[in-house]
């Protein structure tokens, strides 16, 4: 039975490599230029290294700092590939204790390219998804299971994106996690260790953001008293590029050739939905006033804002931004005032995917695309939302992805946007050019 080296053992849903003490992973995290992150966790203390090549010259080999991964870090470890070159790809490998774990499927990275001043910017697509629930029946509700379809993690993946954008609820912290650290470092390793997701992490590169269910409980707001541990948690799996304010939220931002995504945290500022005196804050002023002058300050020509919950729907139902009708109008108002152009907003959270248009007078319509779900169990628009302004033939209410891709010269930019059922089956396309959004 024993192929190779790593064999994997299921155990209430979560596999074990016998021979390389790999609990999950690896995993690429953000890919720049000049450096990228590798990451892995394994089931116990142990060393841990990359060696990684240019796939052109496999004859010159370089390798990461060695570390020791430990119990209070749940045995995550997180390396830099720091002797890259821009626009290369990269064949890597994993050592435990300085033994080679071998795989059933590639690994390899890539860097991004070095364009500017030189060419057209190059094409690229990306993943999108949210709401990821693994089910673990020791700690779910009972009755039917609520996650299904794990293969839509196998279509990704052989998609082949460059990169994916996790859109929150990656993960469904449950009530025997919320309150400690042991619980939630748990359930961020037992969904992490779910067997269809590990080629795609190995392979394609990942940024997150996150929404409730891994910030905290269902429909959790600034007043979750263990917010702190689950940040700790969110840094310690993910391989963003940076974070804004340092130990406030997962507010951040990165750059994909010449378009740029801005990572917007939605919790860590919320106010709770039924206070009724004080401000009426979502994203919140400190990251509101961030976020218009990284705007400003980008010429990307298109601006990718990555929230947990709805931006574009005017619906004031569940947690669509519409309840914060100032914010909103605030927002909206900054981005028309300051001549902002180039803005699309991705969201997740409401477990059913369309493409919102908002039209705005004088200027060019604001997008939101809302990809949901990845595996929890789906949803469908509810009453209130029937006048919704959702582009025709963009409703999705089964289990699905977004592919998008940007292409054209640097002038002439072009989205088109995939979306694709969990046998990589495709939904719709709708294509936005760039030139549309000024």
């Amino acid at each position: 039975m024993k192929k190779s080296l790593l064999l994997f053992i299921t155990f209430c849903g979560v596999h074990f490599c016998t021979y390389a003490q790999i609990q999950s992973g690896p995993m690429l995290g953000y890919s720049e230029m000049k450096e990228v992150l590798l990451w892995v966790q394994t089931q116990k203390e142990a060393s841990v290294k990359f060696v990684y090549w240019d796939k052109e010259d496999p004859n010159t080999k370089f390798t990461t700092d060695e570390i020791k991964t430990t119990k209070p870090d749940v045995f995550v470890a997180k390396l830099i590939a720091d002797k890259v070159l821009p626009g290369k790809k990269y064949t890597y490998e994993v050592y435990i204790d300085r033994k080679k774990v071998t795989f059933n499927y590639p690994l390899e990275f890539q860097t991004q390219t070095l364009w500017q001043f030189r060419t057209d910017p190059p094409p690229f697509k990306f993943a999108v998804g949210s709401c990821a629930y693994v089910n673990e029946e020791a700690f779910d509700r009972p009755g039917k299971p609520y996650g299904s379809e794990y293969e839509i993690f196998t279509s990704i993946y052989q998609s082949k994106p460059d990169f994916m954008v996790w859109g929150g609820d990656n993960l469904y912290l449950r009530e025997a996690d919320w309150n400690t650290k042991t619980g939630i470092l748990h359930r961020y390793t037992h969904t992490r260790s779910l067997p269809e997701m590990q080629p795609l992490l190995a392979n394609v590169h990942n940024y997150a953001i996150w929404d409730d269910h891994d910030f905290g409980p269902n429909d959790s707001d600034r007043g979750f008293v263990s917010k702190q541990q689950t940040l700790d948690a969110f840094k310690l799996f993910w391989g963003n590029l940076n974070y804004t304010f340092d130990n406030e939220g997962i507010t951040g931002s990165f750059q994909w050739a010449d378009c740029q995504f801005f990572l917007l945290d939605d919790r860590w500022w919320r106010t709770p939905n039924d206070r009724t005196t004080g401000t009426h804050d979502y994203f919140g002023q400190k990251q509101l006033q961030w976020f218009v002058d990284a705007l400003k300050f980008s010429n990307a020509p298109f601006k990718f804002v990555v929230v947990g919950g709805q931006v574009g729907n005017p619906a004031k139902i569940f947690e669509n931004y519409a309840n914060y009708e100032d914010e909103r109008n605030q927002l909206f108002d900054l981005i028309t005032k300051e001549k902002i152009p180039g803005v699309i907003f991705i969201s997740g959270d409401r477990h059913w995917t369309s493409l919102t248009k908002v039209e705005r007078a004088g200027t060019y319509p604001l997008y939101d695309l809302t990809v949901s779900a990845l595996t929890s169990g789906a949803s469908a628009p509810v009453k209130e939302e029937q006048n919704s302004p959702v582009v025709e033939g963009t409703s999705v209410t089964k289990h699905n992805y977004g592919l998008l891709e940007v292409s054209g010269k640097r002038n002439d930019r072009v989205l088109k946007i995939n979306i694709l059922d969990k046998d990589g089956k495709e939904l719709w396309i709708k294509e936005i050019k760039a030139s549309e959004l000024k």
